[in-house]
């Protein structure tokens, strides 16, 4: 299955919200009546989503001009006034959910990662995301982790090799776990494994993983594998990685930080439309 295009997501995105049609909208608006809204960032934040805004007009309010007074990854103050829509009344307030909740979302991803990002600041570690993300929604949540400055992990299980402690448990080792993928592995194709013990740590080197995984170690421990790695691998620090922690574990001289957070517990970003007139 591929992945769903920003056509498709929208469209199903309208479907569920619309339904039958807009009952309240189609009671109480004049067929005809025209307004001018406003959409406004209510909160200090990184601003990602635009496309979907876009998108949504198109689909359902094509007849409503669109003014843009901001681009995607700008990191805005509250009050700061993101868009105009002029046109058909009805069909301002068709689209208004629909493309708040994809703006909301994405905004609150990117300011996130723009939040883990500064607090790594002045040392080599790039905050990366996960495949902890929202069903269908994998692609817009991960280019929303670039607009905070963040980098992308892994897309899915089909373009790295992440060997993790129920393959290692399956395949008897890490050893036998790589060795098992050296007749599959295509060139530019990684291999990731994950370990919690500096034995693991030296044993992944010893099978000639890329990326050594460092999963809920301490920062003590995660120095002295970092150490042990050297530049034979790339590390990247995992697990329980709260925004408390990631000037510490960056310190440890680790290449990547990969942080679920960013996108399987983020808040919304307040962003709001109101019709002016």
């Amino acid at each position: 299955m591929t992945e769903p295009t920003l056509t498709d997501l929208v469209a199903r995105a309208l479907a569920e919200d619309i339904g039958t049609g807009d009952a309240t909208t189609q009671s109480t608006v004049p067929a005809g009546a025209s307004a001018h809204a406003t959409i406004t960032q209510k909160q200090d934040g990184v601003l990602a989503g635009l496309s979907t805004l876009r998108e949504v007009l198109r689909q359902v309010a094509p007849s409503v001009t669109l003014t843009l007074h901001v681009s995607d990854g700008d990191h805005n103050p509250a009050g700061t006034l993101v868009a105009e829509l002029d046109g058909d009344a009805a069909e301002i307030l068709l689209a208004e959910r629909t493309a708040l909740n994809f703006l909301q979302h994405l905004s609150g991803i990117a300011t996130l990662t723009a939040r883990y990002v500064a607090a790594v600041n002045g040392t080599q570690a790039r905050i990366l995301d996960t495949r902890k993300t929202t069903p269908g929604l994998r692609g817009l949540e991960k280019w929303a982790v670039t607009m905070g400055g963040g980098h992308n992990h892994r897309h899915g299980l089909y373009d790295m090799f992440m060997i993790k402690d129920n393959h290692i448990a399956v395949a008897g080792g890490i050893t036998k776990a790589v060795e098992a993928i050296r007749p599959h592995l295509k060139q530019g194709i990684l291999i990731e494994v994950e370990t919690t013990t500096l034995e693991e740590v030296a044993e992944a080197l010893a099978a000639g993983a890329d990326i050594i995984m460092l999963d809920n170690m301490d920062n003590e421990t995660m120095a002295k594998a970092v150490a042990l790695i050297g530049d034979r691998a790339k590390s990247e620090a995992s697990g329980n990685m709260s925004a408390g922690r990631l000037a510490g574990v960056a310190l440890t001289g680790v290449d990547y930080i990969s942080v679920g957070a960013l996108t399987h517990s983020v808040k919304a970003l307040d962003i709001s439309q109101r019709i002016i007139n």
